[in-house]
């Protein structure tokens, strides 16, 4: 757990996970690994290039939701807004989505559901997976949480 703290300290990856990211990425658009497990790409705010990370989805009453285990300034989170939501996902193939965010009200759920399915969120997100919805609507706000919206 305190690894996980150390890699992102003050809510940033250091030199060291960004690579790790970079490899995780480019394993998880090749669909190798469970579906959950996605690599997004968006268009960078500044520099104007594709932006690569992994992430894991998770999904509920047939809807699929992907969350920011480190909160509002991550900069996907701040270029998927700025992008309006336009994005791609990948996991074998290329998906063009759409991704709305969640409103505060409706989150906590998702965000129990999130933890129990990425292990690797939970030393960043301060609520025990097995809590009850009730905690984890006590941090919604501070946990942006899109619906994933496929593009035809």
């Amino acid at each position: 757990m305190a690894l996980k703290r150390w890699m992102y300290r003050d809510g940033r990856p250091n030199q060291l996970t960004k690579i790790i990211n970079k490899g995780w990425a480019f394993i998880h658009s090749l669909g190798i690994f469970p579906n959950y497990l996605v690599t997004l790409e968006v268009l960078g705010r500044q520099s104007g290039k594709t932006i690569s990370f992994p992430l894991a989805m998770t999904v509920m009453n047939r809807e699929r939701y992907i969350v920011s285990m480190l909160g509002e300034e991550v900069n996907w989170v701040r270029n998927v807004r700025a992008e309006k939501g336009k994005a791609s996902l990948r996991h074998g193939i290329t998906e063009q989505v759409f991704l709305q965010e969640v409103d505060v009200t409706q989150r906590a759920p998702i965000l129990k559901a999130f933890l129990a399915r990425a292990r690797g969120a939970r030393p960043h997100i301060p609520v025990d997976k097995d809590a009850p919805v009730a905690e984890f609507e006590k941090i919604a706000s501070k946990y942006p949480v899109f619906r994933v919206k496929t593009i035809e």
